[in-house]
């Protein structure tokens, strides 16, 4: 029976596809669980800055104004993209880079010119793939990405943005809403703008927060203090953007893991019955001949 050989070998193969999909499921779940650990481990520290932040460029008098908190004349814009390192995570990357793709046409629409760099080795092959030059890349960092990782794709956009070579900083991400949930988001980091300031990716804007109230006094020279916070306020965005990247990153396998393991699941049924079918009619037709010679030589 050629027939049901074939498909108990596509059974098979099916089976042990299965196999690798339902374990892929099993260690993104358990991934995802750590990810959303360290991501909400890092989220006082980011809020905590943000608010530092907001009160300060609030606050600060106009004689002391600092260069990330002055708006420009637009010509010019840098994004940094975050994406994750590997696929089979859902249409996770691609739903971003429609976003970042949407984004630059309206730029280019306008006249600005656009400088990229890149976190993740998915977003550095897609401007790859198109020739588009990165200012600066970062891949391989793990499900643990650590903020000392991001110090160089910082500081070479900050030098950008110092030099006068763009005018606005803006980073786009995947934002974790929930396991099922992950949207792709773009903020604008510079200039630091006090009325958008609180809205980052990962955190909700913190206006309606009774503790953005302070009754202290910055004992530091307005240059230096300005200076400091508002760097650590761009590391913490990028950073928090990076972590929530990966927890969106390992809910998506899980999911696009657990879906291909139900679809196989399908898969499976579909071809034991057109199996089984194809056995009966083997069946039937052994006990149709048997039945016939019987009758033929009586």
């Amino acid at each position: 029976m050629a027939v049901g050989k074939e498909i108990r070998s596509k059974i098979k193969s099916i089976s042990n596809t299965q196999k690798i999909t339902s374990a892929m499921e099993m260690v993104a779940a358990s991934k995802m669980r750590a990810t959303q650990l360290r991501r909400n481990r890092s989220l006082p520290y980011a809020q905590q800055v943000i608010k530092l932040a907001a009160h300060l460029a609030e606050a600060t008098p106009e004689e002391f104004k600092h260069e990330y908190l002055i708006p420009r004349e637009v010509k010019r814009v840098g994004m940094i993209v975050v994406s994750s390192d590997r696929g089979l995570a859902g249409g996770l990357n691609n739903n971003l880079f429609k976003l970042v793709v949407t984004k630059m046409k309206e730029w280019q629409e306008a006249g600005i010119e656009i400088e990229v760099a890149t976190i993740g080795n998915k977003a550095n092959a897609f401007f790859s793939r198109f020739g588009h030059d990165l200012v600066a890349t970062v891949n391989n960092l793990g499900d643990a990405p650590a903020s000392k990782d991001l110090i160089g794709i910082t500081t070479a956009m900050l030098d950008l943005f110092q030099e006068g070579k763009i005018d606005e900083l803006h980073v786009f991400a995947n934002e974790f809403v929930n396991t099922m949930t992950q949207k792709p988001i773009g903020i604008q980091v510079l200039p630091v703008v006090p009325g958008t300031l609180q809205r980052q990716i990962g955190i909700e804007s913190l206006a309606e927060d009774s503790n953005l109230a302070w009754d202290y006094v910055y004992d530091s020279e307005p240059v230096e203090l300005m200076n400091t916070v508002l760097d650590r306020y761009i590391e913490s965005v990028i950073f928090q953007a990076v972590v929530e990247n990966v927890a969106c990153e390992m809910a998506a396998r899980m999911i696009a893991m657990k879906a291909a393991s139900d679809n196989a699941s399908d898969l499976i049924d579909e071809l034991q019955l057109v199996y089984n079918k194809a056995r009966q009619a083997a069946i039937t037709q052994e006990i149709t001949e048997i039945v016939s010679g019987a009758a033929a030589i009586n």
